[in-house]
């Protein structure tokens, strides 16, 4: 089978799948201005037109899982604000259940993005009613998360409530694909525990570890069984680590032996990498629950990311399995 076919397949496998997948977390809207450049501290510089566009981590992973035919359940909470209803409806029209999603009161989640003309970004994130979700709240949706065959978990809700869902979804036999991000390195330990995949970009990784990033930013040249190993010594026994234009990696561990395998990345010209990493995540999440080993839904997962970067914003980039296909010619 070659490239192009088993892309197809998995795309397939994924539609077919009646596993369902379950994402806790963020749901924000997106203050979305492009410049030439990013602003220096303290400078200011012209921006277009401002844009309100669906974002926050989880939501976007909710989202491009949904779009490539997952069956994707949110949970968290959005404000009583306007941007509650837009969040809301924008994930419904991606597909996703928002059902169990909390209403509360005050702000909904926000991010404030620039984006400059190399597609780079930088994102202030402001947590409002993403940082009220609590352990009641995920132990009242404990039947959402143990009915699912994965479960997404990143770091833009309380810790308490991350740490409360992947016990539950660790003890039913549900696989958590925990994603540092916004980055701590110091986790709580039973969160590393009851978490089977790590998914961190490659600088995340660095911070995780205590190692130098290397100067050029050129990793092909890293010792990856050896990183593999102390990834095991942290605690995650598989993880993958995004390397941006450079594709992904992922890395396993056992026997205590390391091994690492290189996902190629599917070149484009970006437009804009915000919620990229989140694409790519959503799609492991797909891909694993529809029976695809880790490396099968890596390598998806590049397709998906590749194409969203090829629009504007996070949700509103990603394409479904038909759009991605005929993108790339598969």
């Amino acid at each position: 089978m070659n490239t192009n076919e088993e892309i197809r397949s998995a795309f397939e496998q994924v539609a077919g799948s009646t596993h369902a997948i379950t994402v806790i977390g963020s749901m924000n809207a997106d203050y979305t201005v492009e410049t030439e450049r990013l602003p220096l501290p303290g400078e200011t510089v012209n921006g277009g037109p401002l844009q309100i566009l669906a974002g926050g981590k989880s939501a976007n992973q909710a989202s491009a899982a949904a779009r490539i035919g997952g069956r994707v359940a949110m949970l968290g909470a959005v404000g009583d604000d306007d941007n509650a209803d837009f969040l809301l409806e924008q994930l419904r029209h991606a597909g996703v259940d928002v059902s169990g999603v909390a209403h509360l009161q005050g702000p909904s989640g926000t991010t404030v993005i620039t984006v400059d003309s190399h597609a780079e970004n930088v994102i202030v994130y402001s947590a409002g009613s993403n940082g009220k979700v609590d352990e009641d709240y995920i132990s009242a949706a404990a039947s959402t998360i143990t009915a699912s065959k994965t479960l997404g978990l990143c770091l833009e809700s309380p810790m308490a409530a991350v740490v409360r869902a992947a016990t539950i979804a660790h003890d039913a036999g549900v696989k958590v694909l925990l994603n540092d991000s916004p980055f701590q390195k110091d986790l709580p330990q039973e969160l590393v525990e009851h978490a089977d995949i790590l998914l961190v970009n490659e600088h995340e990784m660095a911070q995780l570890l205590g190692i130098e990033a290397p100067a050029d930013d050129d990793w092909s040249g890293m010792d990856w069984e050896r990183l593999a190993l102390r990834m095991n010594d942290k605690g995650f026994r598989e993880s993958i680590v995004t390397l941006g234009s450079e594709g992904s990696c992922v890395l396993s561990c056992e026997d205590g032996k390391g091994s690492f395998t290189m996902i190629p990345p599917v070149p484009v010209d970006a437009v804009d990498t915000t919620g990229c990493g989140d694409a790519f995540m959503g799609s492991i999440l797909a891909g694993l629950a529809a029976d695809l080993s880790l490396m099968q839904s890596a390598r998806l997962a590049s397709y998906v990311a590749a194409y969203a970067a090829t629009g504007l914003g996070a949700q509103t980039s990603y394409g479904s399995a038909e759009q991605i296909i005929e993108k790339f010619g598969l």
